[in-house]
């Protein structure tokens, strides 16, 4: 029962994540903020789990774990509901365009702006001083925060009461449901995003932008309703559940004798199965506090697996965050497309393999360093076969004036009954309206005149609204990019319950709490909060549009060189993963040491118990020997 809560648990916090992750380009154009700045929406919620994470863990496994998991649910649901807020504040989306169209006729257009400069001015006037973002960055602090004991608690609780050999299994089960969460987190954000932001008070119809459209914003306060009432619902297993379990025999107290084991085995009695409790004494807890963390940070095999994950995770939340944009701007899919596809085909297989690594670890029975070398020979495949990536590029989309030369006078296409005349280069103006021509190249429709021809046939324009969808050779590279990346996402995830595994065998029991704690704190610290931060402000740099604030100020990107992005992009989160290699190579010889001084202790351990049960034997033979003389002693017999 505790695993299927814990399992749901991990499901809902997953797809409230990976729904956050799915709607960044949706954040970016509602709020006309930058990659930069969404990277620190996105850090946020690590910076609410640093805010309590040492204190859950250490705190937490000595108090009641399922209770605080219901709580941390809880707030988790609250943070996503906050996060959906600023829709129901602001006012309807403007789209940034200085096209108006015929009241009566979808073919005429009006190069000219349809509010005048006083009502922008009036529209800016009532606008809150304070930017909506910020909701939703407190949002993803609450989130931080409630997601927090989940983790430590929860595969601590399971490593506690579960069978040695079961373990890893279990684990391997709740860490692919937790990658079934994301599943469903990007299908719901596809489906969100084909849905326009202000659904119910527009007319869709009237609308001149389609869901490729740089400018497009679904709905994306719809699936953090959803989100958190699902988080809401995993609360309440947790609050029926006991403090502790039936503890394994092979888990119990090594000092026991196999008597006091075969007692404990047999006896009848279910509640001398359990572990005892004892009253929770937060004033010794908090004083063995420090002590407890010298002892675990002077295990050099767990620092240094905190190096590698630390270095690994950067990579790894880089490119997960960026991958459904970087889809979109680099291969021309829509934000729903590239959402679905990250959805129903890269993280399947991502949970095959979790749920595989945990098959693996079961069947062949592998310790520590099995589990350590099956880690490193999968994320080293990944990483050579993810070099191909880097060849898998397309040309930068043709646009006049930002990636080709902007003649100023276009010809007439073909038998047109419209050519475009004296549209201004994009440095001048801040709109940004692409039409795509008959020759493959995006114009930027600003201030432009359509003169008509005399052989003009009505609605036979020289131009369509929109940008210019990429070329055929993009198209078929792309099939390969979702191949390739779902293979390389299958290998290397065959290490995650490995990897987890090697994390909690490799210190002691009664610091295994505190150790994922910690854990969890490095990683969100040193690559949850700055990874997202770095990722987004290095893709800044490659952005060679910028769209523009209603009321003044930079807004989001609307083009990007998408050359630079892919070697930017790429090559970060590779050359991250490389370095990570380096220290994997200094830990296999670190944790060869630790499993020979392990072996030493169990060898000596092993003598002295011999010897002291050569010695009970002993005193037993001469104990009998004493209780037969005084039976056939001869005043025993006279008496």
């Amino acid at each position: 029962m505790f695993l299927a809560a814990l399992s749901f648990a991990y499901f809902a916090k997953a797809l409230s994540g990976s729904y956050m992750k799915s709607t960044i380009t949706q954040l970016e154009r509602r709020f006309d903020i930058s990659s930069y700045l969404i990277g620190i929406i996105d850090g946020s919620f690590e910076v609410g789990n640093l805010l309590v994470i040492a204190f859950v863990s250490y705190f937490g496994a000595k108090l009641h774990r399922p209770k605080i998991i219901a709580v941390g649910c809880i707030l988790m649901s609250f943070g996503t509901f906050l996060i959906a807020m600023p829709h129901f504040i602001l006012g309807r989306y403007k789209i940034e365009t200085s096209i108006r169209s015929s009241v009566n006729s979808t073919n005429s257009l009006f190069p000219c702006p349809a509010s005048s400069p006083e009502s922008i001015r009036a529209g800016c006037e009532r606008e809150s001083s304070v930017s909506m973002w910020i909701y939703v960055f407190l949002g993803n602090i609450l989130r931080g925060i409630g997601e927090t004991p989940v983790q430590p608690l929860g595969i601590s609780y399971i490593d506690d009461y579960a069978q040695s050999e079961n373990a890893a299994l279990y684990i391997g089960c709740v860490q692919t449901i937790s990658i079934i969460g994301p599943v469903f987190g990007y299908l719901l954000g596809s489906l969100c995003a084909k849905i326009y932001v202000d659904i119910g008070y527009v007319d869709i119809e009237t609308l001149a932008i389609t869901p490729a459209d740089a400018r497009w914003v679904g709905a994306w306060w719809l699936g953090y309703l959803i989100a958190g009432v699902i988080t809401l619902m995993s609360a309440v297993p947790f609050w029926f559940l006991p403090k502790s379990l039936p503890m394994p025999v092979d888990k119990h107290d090594s000092s026991c004798t196999p008597e006091q084991t075969r007692f404990i085995k047999d006896s009848p009695n279910m509640e001398d199965k359990f572990r005892p409790e004892e009253p929770a004494n937060l004033h010794q807890m908090a004083k063995e506090f420090v002590p407890t963390l010298k002892s675990l940070l002077g295990n050099p095999v767990y620092i240094v697996y905190l190096c590698v994950t630390i270095i690994q995770f950067n990579s790894l939340i880089g490119m997960v965050t960026y991958k459904p944009k970087y889809i979109e701007q680099h291969y021309g899919q829509s934000a729903s497309t590239a959402n679905f596809l990250m959805g129903m085909v890269n993280i399947p297989a991502v949970a095959l393999g979790m749920f595989s690594g945990g098959v693996v670890m079961k069947k062949y029975k592998l310790g520590i360093m099995g589990a350590a070398k099956l880690a490193f020979g999968t994320s080293l495949l990944g990483y050579l076969l993810s070099l191909f990536f880097l060849a898998m590029g397309c040309e930068n989309s043709k646009v006049a004036g930002i990636t080709v030369s902007y003649s100023g006078r276009p010809t007439s296409w073909g038998s047109s009954s419209c050519v475009v005349l004296f549209c201004l280069s994009y440095q001048d103006h801040s709109e940004w309206d692409p039409v795509c021509g008959q020759n493959g190249i995006t114009y930027v429709f600003e201030n432009c005149k359509c003169v008509a021809l005399a052989d003009a046939q009505p609605g036979n324009l020289t131009v369509n609204l929109g940008q210019c969808p990429h070329r055929a050779s993009c198209d078929k590279i792309f099939p390969y990019f979702m191949a390739l990346s779902v293979i390389s996402s299958f290998i290397i995830s065959l290490g995650g319950t490995p990897g987890f595994v090697l994390l909690v065998r490799c210190i002691k029991p009664e610091l295994k709490s505190l150790a994922l704690g910690i854990h969890t704190l490095a990683t969100r610290t040193l690559a949850g909060i700055p990874a997202p931060i770095y990722f987004g402000a290095i893709i800044d740099t490659t952005c060679l549009k910028w769209g523009y604030k209603t009321c003044g100020g930079r807004g989001a990107c609307r083009i990007y060189n998408t050359s630079v992005y892919r070697i930017v992009y790429l090559g970060l989160t590779l050359g991250l993963r490389a370095v990570s290699f380096v220290f994997c190579i200094l830990g296999f010889s670190l944790l060869k040491q630790h499993i020979k001084r392990e072996e030493k202790k169990v060898l000596s351990n092993g003598r002295a118990e011999l010897e002291s049960l050569r010695k009970e034997e002993d005193n037993s033979i001469h104990y009998e020997q004493f209780i037969l003389a005084l039976d056939c002693s001869p005043d025993r017999e006279t008496g």
